[in-house]
């Protein structure tokens, strides 16, 4: 099949527009028409890895991956060799892209081929046959269009369809082609602009026009305020040249209603005025005309003004975007710091601190572990596993936001959650007793669909700790010292759907829970100590409640 020729731009319709599909850059066409088989190829073999690993054919998953490794070489090729070129001019190799392209071709129809007859002989992986074939339809489909590309016409096509590289199609290639030192542009080569001219002197109009005109502006006049006014309506135009002294309002009462106006103070504006006239000319700047001009307009110095007076303006909106790009930047890291840090912590951080180490007398940890975890990893998809993950950790953080509670950080299927810091809280115990009995719950609703069973082990310890930023590049808010170790170790020595705690929580929790007496327990780098399982509450509570 051979790839359409490069084309112009479609016929306009009616309202001026283009046939937009005739107008695509050939190049992209033939990218676009090269990788899809290609990445069909890539997808349809990493689909039947997973099925064959779920059929128990684990002999055929060499085979798989071969196949799979050919098509991901397919798209990155494609890719590298056919990359739009930023100035617009390159023309790809297509000859070589061709050769190169067959060496993985042929190991994906091979092995696929392989592959169906193989899965013919037998009912075990009859299931894998029509993807196989697909991808063998895929290589074949690509390889007819290698074999049918042309090589020696279509590079001369496709040269004369890309457009010339130039200040109005790609000023981004343009300015990274620029040489060192800037060349002094020739004046046939000054900004193109709409320039309005206001003047109430026919001859001034005519005489500016032609002047204009000749170095490349479209010029519309007005030979009062109302007519210029009326002509803002009608087209926003890039440049405004106004008189100072005009028969109905003067240029100074008109230019304010310019600069006041929520769309026009965005186009600069050229006072023209006699050169007695420079007190009124300074009070025009002030308002924030750009230049003036004085009469009579000196030709070069009419070129000269225009072009820098664009040029002020280009550089001022590319100012604003830059700016706004970094505010939103700026924002985006402000949120991720939010994200990572607590909010107390991310303050101090833009104050300027740059060691934040703290010691709180008491606090309260949990941990939280997945049980089955290790299994579930084999039963299910990496993607199934992540998404479930996700979703249960989003729940887990909920729930800690309902409570106020700070979560320290996800280890793999590990959760930690701290009470009591960074800003210290009387019921830091009790926040993490509601937290701990919603984990569970939560837990339980989010295990069912699973082959193997899933539970949520808790542990929990109350005491002191420090806490602090560690980092440079990627900042980490952590805790350290024997309270963090032994809510660990609670959690270790817990059982699938309880939270274990030390009788330090249960004193520090007060009244309003059921605990169950699990008695004494051996802790490791801690030795023998009586613990407990927490029950219930005995009442209930909101998600933002925050006495004991």
């Amino acid at each position: 099949m051979n790839p359409p020729p490069p084309q112009s731009p479609g016929p306009a319709r009616p309202d001026g527009s283009t046939d937009d599909t005739a107008a695509i850059d050939p190049l992209a066409r033939l990218r676009h028409q090269l990788r899809t088989p290609a990445a069909q190829i890539q997808g349809y073999a990493e689909l039947l890895q997973e099925e064959a690993a779920a059929l128990g054919l684990t002999d055929w998953l060499p085979d798989l991956q071969r196949i799979e490794l050919a098509g991901r070489q397919l798209v990155n090729r494609i890719r590298d060799e056919l990359a739009p070129d930023p100035f617009g001019s390159g023309i790809p190799d297509l000859g070589r892209l061709r050769a190169e392209l067959r060496t993985p071709l042929n190991p994906a129809i091979g092995y696929s081929e392989m592959l169906v007859e193989q899965a013919s002989a037998g009912n075990t992986a009859a299931s894998l046959i029509p993807d196989l074939e697909r991808i063998g339809a895929a290589a074949r489909d690509l390889l007819a269009h290698l074999d049918n590309l042309p090589v020696t016409d279509w590079f001369e096509a496709l040269r004369t369809a890309r457009p010339a590289v130039t200040s109005l199609t790609r000023p981004d290639a343009l300015a990274l082609s620029r040489h060192a030192h800037p060349v002094q542009p020739p004046p046939e080569a000054s900004r193109r602009a709409r320039v309005l001219l206001v003047d109430d002197d026919p001859g001034n109009l005519e005489l500016l026009s032609r002047r204009l005109g000749r170095q490349g502006h479209r010029v519309r006049t007005a030979a009062n305020a109302r007519a210029a006014i009326e002509a803002l309506h009608e087209e926003l135009p890039d440049l405004i040249l106004l008189d100072l002294i005009m028969p109905d309002i003067g240029g100074d009462r008109l230019l304010a209603e310019f600069k006041a106006h929520p769309v026009w103070h965005e186009v600069p504006v050229i006072m023209l005025s006699a050169l007695d006239e420079m007190d009124s000319v300074v009070r025009c700047l002030l308002m924030g005309a750009e230049d003036y001009l004085a009469k009579p307009v000196n030709p070069v110095l009419l070129h000269t003004r225009i072009d820098t007076c664009l040029e002020r303006c280009r550089l001022r909106k590319q100012e604003r975007a830059y700016l706004e790009t970094i505010e939103a930047e700026r924002r985006k890291s402000e949120l991720l710091l939010h994200n990572i840090l607590p909010d107390a912590i991310a303050a101090r951080l833009k104050h300027g601190e740059t060691t934040i180490v703290d010691t709180l007398a008491e606090v309260t940890v949990l941990f939280a572990d997945v049980v089955g975890f290790t299994e579930l990893t084999r039963r299910i998809s990496s993607v199934e596993l992540v998404r479930w993950l996700d979703d249960l950790f989003s729940g887990f953080d909920l729930l800690a936001e309902q409570q106020r509670l700070e979560k320290i950080k996800t280890i793999g299927d590990a959760y930690m959650v701290v009470g009591g810091l960074p800003s210290p809280r009387p019921d830091h115990a009790a926040a993490i007793a509601r937290l701990a009995l919603g984990l569970v719950e939560h837990m339980s609703q989010h295990s069912h669909p699973f082959p193997v069973p899933v539970q949520l082990r808790v542990g929990i310890h109350t005491g002191p700790v420090v806490a602090g930023i560690i980092g440079r590049n990627r900042f980490s808010y952590d805790l350290w010292g024997a309270t963090v170790n032994l809510a660990s170790r609670m959690e270790a020595s817990s059982l699938p759907g309880r939270i274990h705690v030390t009788d330090a929580f249960r004193r520090a929790v007060g009244a309003g829970y059921t605990f169950e007496p699990r008695g004494n327990v051996e802790v490791r780098d801690h030795g023998v100590m009586p613990t407990w399982f927490l029950q219930s509450a005995s009442r209930k509570w909101g998600p933002d409640s925050n006495r004991d």
